[in-house]
């Protein structure tokens, strides 16, 4: 058995064949959480995985991409601009199948050009700042999106851990640092916050990151697709689908000469104690 713990099922990449691949998945023994971006697409991570009894999961959270309207440099929209409105988000967080707050966080490669960078990133920090709080008042573990963000996320981290120190879990992890590209510095920092990583397809076709996941302890590390983003060899250049979790697991696999099922099942139990889900 797999958890991609996070796939975009619910993006237009998927529009016509979102539960074809969903039902491929289930009859392979591989589970997924999708995360939501914006207020749509987390109402249909929801709407997607109502539908199925078992194995099928939903984060609901804004994006900080979509904080503005972002635009290319022929004018093209690339994402549009949402107010965080918490008491929606709440209530689309306490349904059953919700079990995550995600995905969130801070994204400085995409900024908008007609904004203040420092105006816009406060309000990056500050609809964090709020995503978190909601998950911790629900007791919700958060799936986290870091860009070229890590000091002001870790500086914005603890200064939370701090404040609502009442409403935090004593020893398990409480959050993911979603598609971890960082250093191994970067990920004992998360570690020690409370945190664990996870990885996807990258490490497939990038080696940066073998010396860190050798010496991962078992209990800090999920894996995902990031789907339709992040294909893995030896599918470079397809859209990325949930069944190539698989590929992410036989990397890590390789890396720490241990054998996929207990890959599998390390990363499997991992995401089920983070999530909740059984």
């Amino acid at each position: 058995m797999l958890i991609d713990t996070h796939t975009h099922i619910n993006f237009k990449e998927f529009r016509n064949d979102g539960d074809q691949i969903i039902r491929n998945c289930l009859n392979k023994k591989i589970w997924m959480v999708i995360p939501g971006s914006d207020y749509k697409s987390s109402r249909m991570a929801l709407e997607y995985a109502n539908k199925y009894e078992k194995g099928v999961y939903a984060a609901v959270g804004l994006h900080p991409i979509h904080l503005y309207e972002l635009k290319n440099e022929k004018g093209v929209i690339l994402s549009r601009d949402e107010e965080f409105n918490y008491d929606i988000y709440e209530k689309l967080a306490k349904f059953e199948k919700a079990v995550a707050i995600g995905e969130i966080g801070l994204d400085y490669y995409h900024l908008p050009k007609d904004v203040d960078t420092t105006t816009a990133k406060n309000k990056q920090k500050d609809v964090l700042w709020q995503q978190l709080l909601l998950a911790r008042r629900l007791d919700l573990p958060a799936i986290i999106h870091c860009r070229q963000a890590h000091d002001d996320m870790i500086e914005l981290i603890k200064e939370f851990k701090k404040k609502y120190r009442n409403l935090m879990p004593i020893s398990k992890p409480w959050a993911v640092m979603h598609c971890f590209s960082g250093t191994e510095s970067l990920a004992w920092q998360y570690f020690e916050l409370g945190l664990i990583v996870s990885f996807t397809g990258l490490i497939t076709f990038s080696q940066q990151w073998d010396e860190l996941i050798r010496k991962l302890p078992y209990d800090k590390f999920m894996i995902e697709t990031d789907s339709p983003y992040m294909t893995p060899e030896p599918h470079r250049g397809e859209r990325n689908v949930p069944e190539f979790v698989g590929l992410v697991a036989n990397r890590i696999a390789e890396i720490k000469k241990l054998s996929f099922e207990r890959i599998a099942e390390i990363t499997t139990d991992n995401a089920k104690k983070l999530f909740k889900i059984s």
